[in-house]
Order: structure tokens, then sequence, then C-alpha cells
């Protein structure tokens, strides 16, 4: 990929200067952040009237004097202090803190979320003295009991409508009526992956291989503004995860348990449009979570394509590099690159669409797709052609597809693959960094799918959160 910073750095920078003077980095907040961490994985087993270890974490001063195996606390300093430390050892370590019968291992970010407290000085407002409490079980009511309940819905949305046709459909978000448009694309073998033979081809684009999936309908266009950023932005004081704060079982809904973005700390499509434009710059959690509220509102299953599905709505019963032909002259007609954007993305739609009716499978924005990035994908998927899915187990990289404005064409051919990459995020300010929003990718965005077939509830779940406590 060109080196686009060189050529929006204007547009970035200013809106990161823009958002640094309204959003100050801040500091991580003892009563909001590590107080309720540590009351309830730490405290009950580290109180005036239970000290394992000799050890105290109730007050400040007893955190500080440490107990029987060290220091558990030394302010600016985290990798001297237990308090820090013992939450990094292995699950199955003796010194983990805390241990896996009392709530551990802690998810990275509440690890990071300690890290940087200490290293900011350990600040503990005086007087303040910790108590032992619970752990308050589905707080956050986003778990596997909610995937399925929405599981239950969708399932009797399907019994309904038994008798629909598999055909292309447009449809409005319940809760915003932002419009949106699925193609019924039928299933079928393809070969997937580039020919040694195709100009400017990369390595991680073969070897070829036969491949079946089931149908599926498709976003006709990149998901919008219009329809994300309603799920993006809300009046709701959301924990970091996106749960709502005030949670209550008894009047909130399913919709209302799905976790959504915290506030951005910036405006996200930097200056470059929204109403018409694609959505931009979130990360495949977002993407993801996106999905179930979607999902939790309308009672169909929405998830992120495979990368398998992707390039077979992408190819559309072609070989060729594009779905338009092996010439890269006739791009334009089809996409938004590098020389026809104005250094911009555009709206969806205006391009010429694929044989199936698919607006921007190549270009304008790149394409999140559900799997873990590998660069012998192909290989890996030769055995286990059908429907082939590689669940991710950590967060980079992941795969994205389709090239973007930012691009040359040779990144939008249909066999195009890349990686996702931590740098993605290296502009956000935020400790820990968001779990929703990728500062550095302008030229990211992703389009739906839902399969023809209901998988079951734990399928679902997975697919809404596979990147849950792996930031």
């Amino acid at each position: 990929m060109r080196n686009w910073q060189s050529r929006i750095a204007t547009l970035l920078v200013t809106a990161t200067l823009a958002s640094l003077i309204s959003y100050p980095v801040l500091a991580v907040d003892f009563v909001t952040d590590i107080q309720p961490l540590l009351e309830t994985t730490c405290v009950s087993c580290h109180h005036v009237e239970k000290a394992e270890g000799e050890l105290r974490l109730d007050t400040h001063e007893a955190a500080l004097e440490g107990g029987a195996s060290g220091t558990a606390l030394v302010p600016g300093k985290p990798d001297d202090s237990l308090l820090y430390t013992y939450t990094m050892e292995p699950a199955d370590s003796e010194q983990l803190m805390p241990p896996r019968n009392a709530g551990g291992p802690l998810t990275k970010a509440e690890i990071e979320l300690l890290k940087n407290w200490i290293a900011e000085g350990a600040k503990w407002p005086a007087g303040v003295t910790l108590k032992p409490k619970a752990k308050t079980v589905g707080v956050t009511s986003d778990n596997m009991d909610l995937a399925f309940k929405i599981h239950a819905f969708i399932k009797k949305r399907a019994e309904e409508e038994q008798a629909a046709e598999f055909a292309n459909y447009s449809s409005k978000i319940p809760q915003t009526g932002a419009a949106y448009d699925m193609v019924a694309i039928k299933g079928g073998e393809f070969l997937m992956g580039s020919p040694t033979s195709e100009p400017k081809r990369e390595e991680i684009e073969g070897p070829q291989v036969k491949v079946k999936v089931d149908s599926f309908w498709m976003g006709k266009f990149e998901v919008t503004w219009d329809q994300y950023e309603p799920y993006m932005i809300t009046q709701v004081d959301r924990r970091k995860n996106g749960s709502r704060k005030d949670y209550d079982p008894v009047k909130h809904g399913l919709l209302d348990a799905v976790s959504q973005p915290t506030a951005p700390y910036t405006e996200m499509s930097f200056g470059m449009g929204q109403k018409g434009f694609p959505a931009i710059s979130m990360t495949q959690h977002a993407a993801n979570k996106y999905c179930q509220w979607l999902s939790a509102q309308t009672g169909h299953f929405y998830r992120l394509p495979t990368e398998a599905e992707w390039e077979y709505a992408c190819r559309a019963g072609t070989t060729t590099a594009y779905s338009f032909g092996d010439d890269p002259a006739q791009i334009g007609e089809y996409a938004w690159f590098y020389k026809n954007s104005n250094e911009k993305y555009q709206k969806v739609g205006i391009k010429k669409p694929n044989p199936w009716g698919l607006h921007d499978m190549h270009g304008n924005v790149m394409e999140w797709t559900a799997d873990q990035f590998f660069v012998d994908y192909l290989v890996r998927i030769k055995d286990n052609p059908v429907n082939p899915y590689i669940k991710p187990e950590k967060l980079y990289p992941r795969t994205v597809r389709g090239g973007g404005w930012d691009d040359d064409p040779d990144k939008l051919r249909s066999a195009f693959r890349r990686g996702s990459a931590p740098e993605w995020k290296q502009q956000d300010p935020q400790l820990p960094k968001s779990v929703w929003y990728l500062t550095d990718a302008p030229w990211l965005g992703f389009r739906i799918i839902r399969p023809q077939t209901i998988p079951s509830a734990e399928e679902m779940y997975f697919y809404w959160n596979s990147a849950v406590d792996k930031f």
C-alpha cells in the first residue's frame, strides 16, 4: 500500500489536534476504573480482616507496604509492582493474581488499566478504603445468554417467513429508519485465489483452491454513515467495553443489552463526508457488534462475510483479475481508487456494479472479513474447502479485502488480500487504546451478509464476539 499519510496528513493532523484540544488524554481514574476492579477481584482476599500472604489492598498505605512476597505497589513503576506483574502470570500459575477461582485472569484491557494507573503514579484519593464486592455476573448482559435470546428471536422470525422467496430485498433499520439493500447470492463453487499468470499477483493469493459456499444475502453497498452513526453515537453512559452503565434487565430489551461504541474522540469521517458515504475507521470488533445490533432488532442474523464468501461475491462468477475482466484500464468505471478518488472516499453506489449487482467491491473502502489472516490461508483451507472459515484466536492480523480509495488498481483485484495491524490505531490518544476505533485506517469499512441457513446460538456468539478479551 502506498504511503497514504503523505497525502492526507493535513486531514488527520487537523482532526487529531482539534480533538486533543477538546479531549485531552485523560489519566486513568481511580474511582471509575481502578476501585471497582480491585474491589471485585482483589480485595476479598487482601483486606484488614483477611490478608492472604500478609498483603492488604484495601488502603493506599497498606498496598504500598506490600506483603510476604514483596512490594505490591510502586508508584510509577508497574514492572516493580506485584499488583501488576502477578496479573501477567500464565493462567495455570500459582502466582496468578487474581487466581482462576477468584475471577482471574484479568482481561487484557483490565491489565492495561492497572499498568497505566501505576505508571501514572498510582494516585489514590485520600481516605478511600476499599471494600470487598461481588463481581456482578451478567451486568452487561452482552453474553451467551443474550445470544440465545437473539437466536430465538431470529428462529421465530424465520418461521414466520417460511414461504419467503430467496430474493433481493430492501429494508429499514427499525430503530432509526435508515434504509439498506441486500442482494441474494446463490451458493456454489468457485476457484479461489489468483493464477500464477495474473499480473501483479502476490504469493499469498495462492495456490488456487476450489471452494464451495452456501447461499447468503450480501449488502448491495458498503455500510454507510447513515446506517452506522446512530449505532456508534448514543446518548448513553457506557463502560469502555460498550455496555450500558445503567443497564436494567427489567426495563431494557435485547437491543439495549448489545454493547455499542463509546463516544469517539474526534469526528470519525475526518471531514470526507457522511450522508451516503461509507462508514470508516472502525475495528473489526465494532463491525461485529454492529451486525449483532442490527440482528437484535430485525430478527435476521447478520455478520461479516468470511474471506471465501467475500471473494465469491466479488468475482460474481468470473475468473478474471477483476469482476469486469483483466484490463485495469477499465477500473475507473467500477471503482474509486488513487487516481480518481480525489484523495478521499466517495458516495457508495455511484460506480458500475459487478455482474451480481454489488457496488464498490473493488475500491472506495477496504472491507473487513471475519477471518484470521494467514499468508498461507489457501493452503490451510484446501482440505476443508466447504464454507471455509479460519476462526480468529488473536487480535492481529485479521483479513480485509477489496482495496480502497488510496490504492492502485492491482490492490483492487478480486484475489488481493491484506492483514490488519496495530499501527492502524497508532494515533489513538486513549489509554488503553479504544476497542472501537482505528484512527489510522480512514480507508477501511465493511459490508454485511445474512446467511440463508441460520447457525446455532453458539456460532452467532462467536461471530459477534471474536475479538472480545483479545485487546
